[in-house]
């Protein structure tokens, strides 16, 4: 069995070996600190007073470490403990870190760069993960994959997960992550993960926050990364949970609106303008309304609204896009290829003048009826709202138009 579990992390981990070529066991916690010796593996624990159990999930790593024959480090980052978290995890033969900006990725991230490991498996300090057999986590690295990810929602065991968190924040957050990324895990919250060194550095993780378990799939997914999941335990927490619902919650959902503008503004965007249009077109055909009882509704002023707010998510979502694409945030998708190979500043300003012209003849259209007849006809109001919007959209064109050229100087 110990030579099993050895082969399957031995593809993406040079062993430690010593001059006849056979394996040695893992190097002690002073040489580890000390930066003398690399590690085949590096298991990273951020600790915010996690007393009761901090230390074992050190043990429980370690001694896998020690029966898979790999040279590894437990790296703990205490996050501002104040309780006795910090002397359990030394004491029982942890790496510690402080990192005093408060977060779990910020602690994450802290441990994450300061190991040595080919190999970097994230965790947690509660024990809800179960540390004394790795193996089956980091097999699929031996054989190509970048990470991967844990899934614990086949294996759960009683009362380790909300009812809330089980069927409505993780199946939604996954749901939305693979819509947005393309990704095919099936339990995109999960916190054990496994990663190589090189998919790390690829990732160039930013969030202090849970957030940064959805960052790691969406930048993965994007950047081409292999990643696949492996059904593992998962157990109740001893110690009181850190997570808050609704805070946590918003945060990923934040987080992943911010990182696809096209969600976020252009297909919003698309479903208004179309339902602004409809309104408008309403107005025309009824000019007395729509009759829903007693009264007669007329979409004039939500039209014209409604047309108003989604040309200019159609314009952010270009500016926006143009912007993250800059940043390295999202790669150059169709709506930017369009954009660069068909709306120049002067096809966009031209666009924006015409609907200026085009809402200040209608407006004069009905200031000669006026003078004409002394009204100006039965469906001014129709042609008034549809004035009204070429004006605003013109303007908000030209000046979009400007924004997003600016953005996208080379």
């Amino acid at each position: 069995m110990r030579d099993e579990q050895r082969d399957t992390v031995n593809g993406p981990l040079r062993r430690a070996e010593n001059g006849a070529g056979e394996p040695v066991a893992m190097g002690c916690a002073a040489d580890i600190e000390s930066g003398r010796e690399s590690v085949d593996v590096s298991v990273v624990l951020p600790c915010l007073n996690e007393e009761e159990t901090v230390a074992t999930c050190v043990l429980k790593a370690r001694r896998w470490f020690e029966s898979a024959r790999l040279r590894g480090e437990v790296i703990v980052v205490d996050n501002g403990s104040t309780d006795r978290s910090r002397e359990r995890a030394r004491e029982a033969g942890a790496r510690l870190i402080d990192e005093p900006r408060r977060g779990y990725g910020a602690a994450h991230l802290r441990g994450f760069a300061e190991a040595r490991g080919g190999i970097i498996v994230m965790a947690d300090a509660d024990d809800t993960y179960d540390l004394s057999d790795l193996g089956a986590l980091v097999e699929p690295l031996s054989r190509g994959y970048d990470m991967v990810v844990g899934n614990r929602l086949k294996t759960l065991s009683p009362g380790s997960m909300t009812w809330s968190h089980r069927f409505i924040g993780t199946p939604a957050l996954t749901a939305l992550l693979s819509l947005f990324s393309g990704s095919r895990l099936g339990d995109s919250q999960c916190g054990l993960r496994a990663f190589t060194r090189e998919a790390y550095e690829r990732l160039d993780l930013k969030s202090p926050g849970m957030e940064l378990a959805s960052e790691m799939i969406l930048k993965g997914a994007r950047r081409g990364l292999g990643m696949t999941e492996v059904p593992i335990p998962y157990h109740p927490r001893v110690a009181e949970s850190k997570l808050s619902t609704f805070r946590d919650g918003w945060r990923h959902l934040r987080f992943l609106l911010l990182h696809t503008p096209t969600y976020a503004f252009f297909l919003p965007g698309v479903a208004l303008f179309l339902i602004g249009l409809l309104s408008l077109g309403v107005t025309l055909a009824r000019a007395g309304g729509i009759r829903i009882g007693s009264l007669d509704w007329q979409p004039l002023f939500a039209g014209g609204i409604l047309l108003a707010i989604g040309s200019n998510a159609l314009i952010l979502g270009v500016a926006t896009s143009l912007y993250a694409e800059s940043k390295g945030i999202v790669a150059e998708g169709r709506l930017i290829q369009f954009y660069r190979d068909h709306l120049s500043l002067e096809r966009v300003l031209l666009f924006g003048v015409a609907l200026l012209l085009v809402g200040g003849g209608l407006d004069a259209y009905i200031f000669y009826e006026w003078l004409r007849h002394g009204e100006a006809g039965q469906n001014v109001a129709g042609i008034a709202a549809i004035a009204q919007s070429c004006l605003i959209i013109g303007a908000n064109v030209c000046l979009g138009g400007f924004l997003a050229a600016l953005i996208d100087i080379e």
